[in-house]
């Protein structure tokens, strides 16, 4: 963008280029697969301006140079150049920025990292997170990670941890801040299950709409982790502990839909094997349809604290059996919302939406 300047007597004489915005938020990248990759492309964005990315790291390299971070093709770059994974060098990359608002987002799924979030709070660092493993992790974890915020010291962005950035835990958040208690909740929490039990009627194999679900990036590289509803889990306990139940991990009744046999192999090696899926899953939706039922997996959370998740049979009444896509749907009965339950909805999965929840919550930290 320029500002043209004339002067009084004649046409535009010379043109200046305005002056770039300053950065107000500085961000260390952890993580560089879709999800990171999609924060990358946005972070080349107007909507970015006042972001200064100062460091970049997969699972074995980082970049912290300015010249190489502007470099469009990072992500690629980044699998074959760079210095090797040190936490602390991107840290202190963050320290030299100048920058008031320090960040650390976490687009990964790695437990190890998600387990330095409070220590990095505690330090003074705000992490910007998709990474459920700690807030939807054991008790403890969750506790720490309160305990943390409660200091003041930094904030904690997790918008992308549930619903891929719909408004879920900001309007959980928002009604308990305003007196509401959450009795129920049920919904479709997963995109890519959603999307697979949208479109299964046992006319396709579900593993050749599995394999498409991969290939579209709606599932995490290893579907087990999508198709055993542990992260499901993880969302339900995200939500049930910001409504002030004090659930742990093994509170959740979890339904895997992996055969025992396909558990412990590796990533490779269950993804040639995907077709031992089809024989369980066909006998399922053929016994829902003789009932005039659809199968959808579903998470449900009763006054009580009673959890669950896995594969239920509803009828194509059911809100859930109208879903399309990767859609996601969150129903809130609350001490208010009592009659007709809130309902959020929309697509929850897919990295340009997860990665744009990330943005999203680094701009907050960055005053916009």
């Amino acid at each position: 963008m320029s500002a043209v300047v004339a002067d009084k007597s004649g046409p535009a004489t010379r043109s200046l280029k305005a002056p770039a915005e300053a950065p107000t938020a500085a961000i260390v990248l952890l993580g560089t697969g879709v999800v990171g990759g999609a924060l990358l492309k946005l972070l080349c964005t107007p909507a970015a301006a006042r972001i200064r990315l100062v460091g970049a790291a997969n699972s074995k390299r980082q970049q912290t140079e300015p010249a190489k971070l502007a470099n469009r093709q990072l992500r690629e770059q980044i699998r074959t150049e760079g210095d090797p994974r040190d936490n602390a060098a991107l840290l202190a990359a963050l320290d030299a920025s100048g920058v008031a608002a320090k960040v650390v987002v976490d687009a990964t799924a790695n437990a190890s990292l998600a387990a330095r979030h409070a220590e990095w709070l505690e330090r003074g660092y705000h992490v910007v997170t998709a990474n459920k493993a700690l807030a939807g992790g054991e008790l403890t974890g969750w506790r720490a990670l309160q305990a943390a915020t409660a200091a003041g010291r930094a904030q904690y962005g997790d918008s992308a941890t549930v619903g891929a950035g719909l408004p879920v835990l900001s309007t959980l958040r928002r009604l308990r801040g305003c007196g509401d208690a959450l009795l129920t909740l049920e919904g479709v929490f997963s995109g890519s299950l959603s999307y697979l039990f949208n479109l299964y009627d046992g006319s396709v194999p579900f593993s050749s709409l599995l394999a498409d679900a991969r290939r579209l990036g709606y599932t995490e590289p290893d579907p087990r982790s999508d198709l055993s509803g542990e992260d499901v889990a993880r969302k339900l306990l995200i939500l049930a502990r910001h409504a002030g139940f004090s659930l742990n991990a093994d509170e959740v009744e979890v339904e895997s839909l992996v055969p025992e046999a396909l558990r412990g192999l590796s990533t490779e090696a269950f993804l040639e094997r995907l077709a031992e899926l089809d024989a369980p899953l066909a006998a399922r939706v053929t016994e829902a349809r003789e009932r005039g039922h659809v199968l959808r997996y579903l998470a449900r959370l009763n006054q009580r604290g009673h959890a669950r998740v896995g594969l239920m049979e509803v009828p194509p009444t059911h809100p859930a059996a109208r879903l399309y896509g990767t859609d996601n749907q969150f129903a809130l009965t609350t001490t208010r919302y009592n009659t007709q339950p809130l309902v959020i909805q929309g697509p929850g999965a897919g990295p340009e939406v997860t990665a744009q929840a990330l943005l999203g919550d680094v701009l907050a930290l960055a005053g916009g």
